[in-house]
C-alpha cells in the first residue's frame, strides 16, 4: 500500500504499539512523525477496507503538507483524499467527507461539521493530531477527539509532536483529552534514532552588552524597582524578584478581587502599578535580547497609546523621571544608529557561511517581528544575501503574511529564490522547510517545545550547524539554562506519565473517557457569527443537537418560544452605550413569546467603562420591567451552556416543537407583512423591508418576475430564481 517508502526501524517500532493502543509519539523535529502516521493509515485501511483515516492539523500550509505527502505515498486514487478547511463549502465537504477514504481537516473546521451534525466519525478507524500539544484548553482537539471516542466503532487515535511541552500537569492534560493509552518517546541520542542522525554542531556564542545599553537599561529597572518596593510596603507580593508568569497570575487575581466588590483602596492601585511594571519589564527585554530597532518602535506604540486612551497607568509610565531619561536615551541611540551586538554578529555568521559555501541555507529565528523586519534588512545590503522575512498572519504594520504567501515563501526558499529566511514562531511548527545547513537562534527561549522545533530544522540529511547568541549580564543567559532544564523536565515527566499509564492498563481501568449518547430529540439553533464555540461544545457534550444560522436577533433559539441573548459584562455595558441593547431587546420581545437575556461573567457592571451605577439599573429596570425580558446571570460559558441546556430539554420535552427560525408572530401590520417575506430563500428581516418598500404588498412582491426581484439591492439571480420556484411550485404533502 506504500509507494516510494523505505521505513526506518524505530518507526517500525513506533507503529507497532500504535497499532494496538491509542499512542502519545514525542520525536524531534526531522525524524519523521508524518512517516509514522503513515505507516499507520496503511495498516489500519488494510485491516478496515471500508473505514476512513482522518489527519489534522493546525494549519492551512501544514495540513497540506501532509496531503501532498500522503497522496504520494499511499497507493490509493487521487480521489481517496480529500483536504478540507474553512475555504471549502460545507456542502462539498460533506459530499466529500462521504466519498473520500483519506481526510485531512484543519480542527476548526472538523470541529464545525461535527456540531452541525454534518459528518459522523463512524467509519472513521484512525484520527491522527499532527502539533498536538495543543489539546489543552480550549483548542478543538480536545472536542474533537471526545466526539471520535464517542461516535467511532473502531477508533485509534496516534498524537504527534516534537515535545508536548515539560509540564507534568499539561502533559497529563493532553492525554487525557486524546485518550491517550501509550507513549513512544525518543531523542537524537536513542540507539535506534542515531544512525538516521546527522551530527548537530551547537555553538553558543556569548556577546558583550553595550554600557549605552546598560544605561539605558538601569534607568528602566529602577523604574520597575521603584514599583515593586510599593507593591512589596502594600503586601501585594512578598518579593520583589518575580517572574513574569507570577506577575500576570497576581494582577488576574488583584482583578478577581475588584469584580466580586472588594473597595480596598491598595487593589485599584496595585493592578495599575502591575500594568506599568509589565509594560517597562518588557521594554527591559527588548533592549537585552533585540536592540534599539524594536525598542523604539515599542515606545513609539506604548506613546501613541498614552495619548489616544485615559488608562492611568500608560499615563504614569510617561510622567515618571527615569522613564523621560529612557525615551530621550533611546532616541539618541536610535539616530546614531546604534545596533545590538546580536544583530552585527548574524551579518558576520551568515557573511562567512555564504562566503565557504554560497550554496548554503540559513534560517535566522528570532521572537520579535519587528527586529525581524531590521535584520532582513540589513542583511540584504550584503552582496550575494537573498533574505526574507517569515512571519505569521496577523498584519502589524505590513508585515503578516497570509498562509498561502507563507508556502510561497517557503517554495522560494527551497528553489534558491531565497537563501536565508529571518523567521518568528510561525517557522517552529511543523512546516516541511528544506535542507537547512545552519540555524541561528537570535536568542534562547525559555521553552522546551520551541528550542526543541528550532532546533531539529537542520541536520536532516547532512551535517547541521546550530549558532545560538546569548547577551552576558542580561536574561539571555537565564533562558538560555531554562530550556535545557525544561527539555529534562520533559523526558523526566513523561517517563512517569508512561509508568502510570501501563500501571492503570495492568490493573484494567478504562482510561477513555465515557459519555453520554446523542440526544436527538433535544436541539438548539445558533447564530453562526459565534466566534467562542465553548458554549456550543458544552452543549454537544450534553447530547444536543447543534444547527447554526444567522439569526436576525438573539443568540440561541431554544424552543419556538424562547430566544436567548448572552451578553459579557463588557458587552452588556458596551451596549448601552451605543444604544445596541434596547434595540435587540425590542426586536426579541417581538419575535419570542419567552425572551431571555443572559449577563456572563464575574466582573462588577459598574465598573465598566465609567458609565453611571444610575444609567446601568435604569437600563436593567426598563427590560425587566417595561419590556418583560428575564434577566439571568451567570458566572461563565460553563454555566451558560448548562442553563442553555436545562431551559431547552424543559421547553423540548412532551409535544413542545423544538427550536424555528419562525418563532412568534409580531402584532403590527408591517412587522407582520416583513415576517412572511423573511421567510423566503435567501430572505432575511433586512432584505424582507427592502422588498416590501420596493413592492409595497406583498401580493406584489409574489407576482413579479425574476428580473423584477433583482432590481431589489442584494437580490442577485439565484436568489430570484429560488424565491419564483417556490411560489410557483405545487403543493405535495410530506406523509
Amino acid at each position: 500500500m506504500l509507494v516510494g517508502f523505505q521505513p526506518r526501524r524505530y518507526q517500525k517500532v513506533i507503529v507497532e504499539t500504535a497499532k494496538r493502543y491509542n499512542t502519545l509519539v514525542v520525536l524531534p523535529t526531522g525524524l519523521g512523525k508524518t512517516a509514522i502516521a503513515l505507516m499507520l493509515a496503511a495498516n489500519r485501511l488494510s485491516v478496515y477496507p471500508d473505514a476512513k483515516v482522518v489527519f489534522l492539523a493546525p494549519t492551512r500550509p501544514l495540513i497540506q503538507q501532509h496531503y501532498e505527502y500522503f497522496k504520494r505515498h499511499l497507493a490509493l486514487e487521487d480521489e481517496a483524499f480529500a483536504l478540507l478547511t474553512g475555504s471549502v463549502l460545507p456542502a462539498k465537504r460533506i459530499k466529500a467527507f462521504a466519498e473520500a477514504k483519506v481526510l485531512f481537516y484543519t480542527p476548526q473546521t472538523l470541529e464545525n461539521d461535527l456540531m452541525q451534525g454534518a459528518v459522523n466519525l463512524g467509519d472513521v478507524c484512525l484520527m491522527i493530531f499532527d502539533e498536538c500539544h495543543r489539546a489543552v484548553g480550549d483548542y478543538a482537539y480536545a472536542f474533537i477527539a471526545k466526539e471520535y471516542i464517542k461516535q467511532g466503532k473502531y477508533p485509534r487515535i496516534i498524537g504527534l509532536t516534537a515535545s508536548p511541552g515539560s509540564d507534568a500537569e499539561k502533559i497529563k492534560e493532553i492525554i487525557k483529552n486524546l485518550s491517550i493509552e501509550e507513549i513512544e518517546v525518543r531523542s537524537v541520542d536513542d540507539p535506534d534514532v542515531k544512525p538516521y542522525v546527522k551530527d548537530i554542531e551547537v555553538e553558543w556564542i556569548r556577546v558583550c552588552f553595550p554600557k549605552p545599553y546598560k544605561e539605558l537599561q538601569q534607568l528602566l529597572k529602577r523604574f520597575v524597582s521603584e514599583r515593586l518596593e510599593r507593591l512589596k510596603e502594600w503586601k501585594v507580593i512578598r518579593r520583589k524578584n518575580l517572574p513574569k508568569k507570577e506577575l500576570i497570575l497576581l494582577q488576574a487575581n488583584l482583578m478577581k478581587r475588584l469584580s466580586k466588590g472588594e473597595r480596598k483602596g491598595f487593589l485599584f492601585s496595585s493592578v495599575s502599578l502591575l500594568s506599568e511594571i509589565m509594560k517597562v519589564q518588557h521594554a527591559v527585554e527588548l533592549l537585552e535580547t533585540q536592540g534599539i530597532f524594536a525598542l523604539h518602535r515599542y515606545i513609539a506604540r506604548l506613546r501613541e497609546q498614552e495619548e489616544n486612551s485615559k488608562t492611568r497607568a500608560l499615563k504614569n509610565i510617561f510622567r515618571d523621571i527615569y522613564f523621560k531619561s529612557a525615551v530621550v536615551l533611546i532616541n539618541r541611540l536610535y539616530k546614531e544608529g546604534w545596533k545590538h551586538p546580536k544583530l552585527l554578529k548574524v551579518l558576520e555568521i551568515v557573511q562567512k557561511e555564504l562566503e565557504a559555501r554560497p550554496d548554503s541555507k540559513i534560517i535566522v529565528f528570532n521572537q520579535y517581528r519587528d527586529n525581524g523586519v531590521e535584520l532582513v534588512d540589513e542583511l540584504n545590503k550584503i552582496e550575494g544575501v537573498k533574505a526574507a522575512l517569515f512571519v505569521g498572519q496577523l498584519k502589524k504594520e505590513g508585515t503578516g503574511l497570509s498562509q498561502k504567501e507563507q508556502k510561497e515563501v517557503i517554495n522560494k526558499f527551497r528553489e534558491g529564490a531565497f537563501n536565508v529566511l529571518v523567521a518568528t514562531a510561525v517557522g517552529e511548527e511543523g512546516l516541511d522547510i528544506p535542507k537547512v545547513d545552519v540555524v541561528v537562534f537570535y536568542e534562547p527561549i525559555p521553552s522546551a517545545i520551541r528550542h526543541i522545533q528550532r532546533r531539529g530544522r537542520t541536520g536532516r540529511h547532512e551535517k547541521g550547524k546550530v549558532i545560538v547568541l546569548v547577551t552576558k549580564g542580561t536574561r539571555d543567559e537565564g533562558y538560555r539554562w531554562s530550556a535545557h532544564r525544561k527539555e529534562k523536565a520533559m523526558f523526566s515527566n513523561l517517563k512517569k506519565i508512561l509508568l502510570d499509564l501501563r500501571e492503570r492498563r495492568k490493573k484494567g481501568k478504562d482510561i477513555q473517557t465515557k459519555l453520554s449518547k446523542f440526544n436527538e430529540q433535544i436541539k438548539v439553533i445558533a447564530d453562526d457569527r459565534e466566534r467562542d464555540k465553548s458554549v456550543l461544545r458544552e452543549l454537544f457534550g450534553f447530547g444536543v443537537g447543534i444547527e447554526q444560522k444567522r439569526l436576525e436577533c438573539a443568540d440561541y433559539l431554544l424552543s419556538s418560544d424562547v430566544g436567548v441573548e448572552v451578553k459579557s459584562v463588557a458587552d452588556f455595558v458596551q451596549s448601552i452605550v451605543d444604544g445596541r441593547l434596547f434595540r435587540q431587546v425590542r426586536m426579541m420581545k417581538e419575535r419570542f413569546n419567552k425572551p431571555l437575556l443572559v449577563i456572563e461573567g464575574e466582573e462588577s457592571l459598574f465598573e465598566q467603562r465609567g458609565l453611571h451605577p444610575n444609567a446601568i439599573n435604569g437600563a436593567i429596570a426598563s427590560i425587566i420591567i417595561d419590556y418583560g425580558v428575564p434577566i439571568v446571570w451567570t458566572k461563565n460559558r460553563r454555566e451558560t451552556a448548562q442553563l442553555l441546556y436545562a431551559i431547552a430539554k424543559r421547553e423540548q420535552s412532551g409535544n413542545k416543537k423544538a427550536a424555528s427560525l419562525h418563532a412568534k408572530k409580531p402584532k403590527e401590520l408591517c412587522s407582520q407583512q416583513e415576517y412572511v417575506i423573511a421567510a423566503l430563500p435567501g430572505i432575511g428581516s433586512s432584505m424582507a423591508k427592502d422588498m416590501l418598500k420596493k413592492f409595497r404588498t406583498i401580493k406584489a412582491i409574489v407576482d413579479a418576475s425574476v428580473e423584477e426581484l433583482m432590481q431589489v439591492p442584494r437580490i442577485g439571480k439565484k436568489t430570484a430564481e429560488k424565491i419564483r420556484s417556490l411560489l410557483d411550485s405545487e403543493y405535495v404533502a410530506n406523509n
